[in-house]
């Protein structure tokens, strides 16, 4: 009985042997082939690589993918599955992925690529602006009709003693003596998360046809507006642009990067022209995108720059000088530098 019920356990064995066998016959040469190739790439052997082997990877890639599809759905041996799972593998990073290392993006995206996709969006920056602009008289107009205003734009806890009504004297110790506070790494880690949160809401609020991400800049700058009208009124104006200064020239400009951003998606989405939407959003989306990897670099920035720059320059004139320095580096950064770079969106 035992030999007579192995016998048919002892054939399936050896007809799948055989299946797999005739199965890595018939397809093998492409799989040798492929795998020479992918070699010889990932050594960067390329000037060694035939120009018709070149042409023949999507082919052979496929083909190999498709033997990978099959060995699952009929259960090859696992040496045959484990071989062509990571030789598909491998073939997809030679045939889809990236061109280039880190280092190269970033000398691409520094040396041109960002300065390009922001002057690619030149026309959306303008609308943002003007709408940030709007936002700051919007938000000074309302407090000086009527000072609760100022409560329902800045909550209780945010404002402390930042208050209408509160003496110049109080007002004038929120700009300056903080040179010996501690922990201001801290303080710049949740100024960046404030500021990055504010920004990805602008971006990602763009599909909306760019609505939203108006009303959120008019929103934002609102607040700048009515903290200016209380140190106007308490006649420290001019320190309160210095305070802002410093840090705001950068950060100010990211939000404004990023609320651009966004309008450009929605305004592709909008207004695709004769190409298709989905063409449209797309390529304002590649464009939109790059302008924000930036944006988060700018962040960075603007954080260290509130977190310690600000309290350790005690005087306006100071303030002042770093924030025009930052402000004309970006612009001359965006606007002169790289313009042989990154035409393509």
């Amino acid at each position: 009985m035992n030999a007579l019920s192995a016998t048919p356990s002892t054939n399936a064995i050896e007809l799948a042997a055989l299946r797999s066998d005739r199965f890595r016959i018939e397809r093998e040469a492409d799989w040798q082939r492929l795998e020479a190739i992918v070699t010889r790439m990932e050594k960067g052997r390329l000037r060694r690589i035939p120009d018709e082997d070149l042409l023949a990877l999507p082919g052979l890639y496929r083909t190999v993918a498709s033997s990978l599809s099959i060995a699952r759905e009929t259960s090859l041996d696992a040496a045959t599955l484990a071989y062509l799972e990571a030789l598909v593998q491998r073939a997809w990073f030679v045939v889809y992925g990236p061109r280039s290392s880190l280092t190269e993006w970033l000398r691409g995206f520094l040396g041109g690529g960002w300065s390009a996709a922001v002057r690619g969006i030149w026309l959306d920056i303008v609308v943002a602006l003007a709408v940030m602009v709007a936002g700051v008289v919007v938000g000074w107009l309302l407090v000086s009709h009527d000072p609760e205003w100022y409560f329902a734009l800045m909550s209780r806890e945010m404002a402390g003693p930042r208050v209408p009504g509160a003496s110049p004297e109080a007002l004038r110790a929120t700009l300056f003596g903080d040179s010996k506070q501690e922990g201001m790494s801290v303080f710049a880690a949740k100024l960046f998360s404030n500021n990055a949160q504010v920004s990805i809401l602008a971006f990602a609020l763009g599909f909306a046809f760019g609505i939203p991400t108006l009303l959120l800049l008019v929103h934002n700058l609102a607040l700048l507006g009515a903290m200016a009208w209380l140190y106007h009124g308490a006649g420290l104006l001019t320190d309160f642009a210095g305070w802002i200064c410093v840090h705001g020239t950068t950060e100010l400009f990211a939000i404004l990067l990023a609320g651009a951003a966004g309008l450009h998606i929605g305004r592709a989405i909008a207004f695709p022209g004769e190409r298709p939407i989905l063409q449209a959003s797309a390529e304002a989306g590649r464009r939109a995108a790059l302008v924000m990897a930036g944006v988060v670099l700018m962040l960075v920035v603007a954080a260290l720059l509130e977190g310690f720059a600000r309290q350790l320059v005690d005087d306006t004139f100071g303030r002042f000088a770093i924030g025009g320095f930052m402000l004309a580096g970006w612009c001359a950064y965006f606007f002169a530098f790289g313009r042989g770079a990154g035409r393509r969106p």
